[in-house]
């Protein structure tokens, strides 16, 4: 995907989520750790230009909560900016890059919910390139890539990788 397809995909998901929650109102944006971040910010601006009332905007850091963290490396980062809006009784809609295994959306709910009780959490992602290993499933779907065990998507983004492109690449 080009920069100009993010762009365009970001914005049909934008709509998306307006119409499934029926506008915007008790809405909340919150993108997973790493890429889902500015994915989210980027959906809760456009939201906002569209809607001309402001959504929270806020980061999960899910570190913690996965369930492969001794394969993580020694010690790992935890960030301190947290969620930054109150969740109860919210329509909560989960922001990430890529999904995969599920595992990180499994680690996200456990992490979310210790934050409160939203009234309803519903996952956006701007790929979907199957192979699940749990039964997870995103409400919002940029784009379904079928790959093959030995492919990889790479997602970057300006504000992390100073690109704007997802790849499908060989391990």
């Amino acid at each position: 995907m080009s920069a100009s397809e993010i762009e365009r995909t970001l914005v049909r998901l934008a709509y998306e989520i307006m119409e499934k929650n029926s506008g915007v109102d008790a809405l909340g944006l919150v993108g997973i750790r790493r890429r889902g971040v500015p994915i989210a910010e980027r959906l809760g601006k456009i939201i906002t230009r569209i809607e001309n009332a402001k959504v929270p905007v806020g980061t999960l850091d899910i570190t913690f909560y996965r369930d492969d963290l001794s394969t993580l490396g020694p010690k790992p980062v935890v960030h301190d900016k947290e969620i930054g809006f109150d969740i109860e009784d919210k329509n909560i809609v989960l922001v990430d890059d890529v999904l995969f295994t599920g595992r990180t959306t499994r680690a996200a709910l456990d992490a979310l919910f210790s934050h409160g009780r939203p009234r309803r959490v519903q996952l956006c992602v701007l790929i979907d390139r199957g192979h699940r290993e749990i039964p997870v499933e995103a409400t919002f779907v940029g784009r379904n890539v079928q790959t093959t065990s030995n492919e990889v998507i790479e997602v970057k983004l300006t504000e992390i990788d100073e690109a704007e492109k997802v790849l499908l690449m060989e391990k």
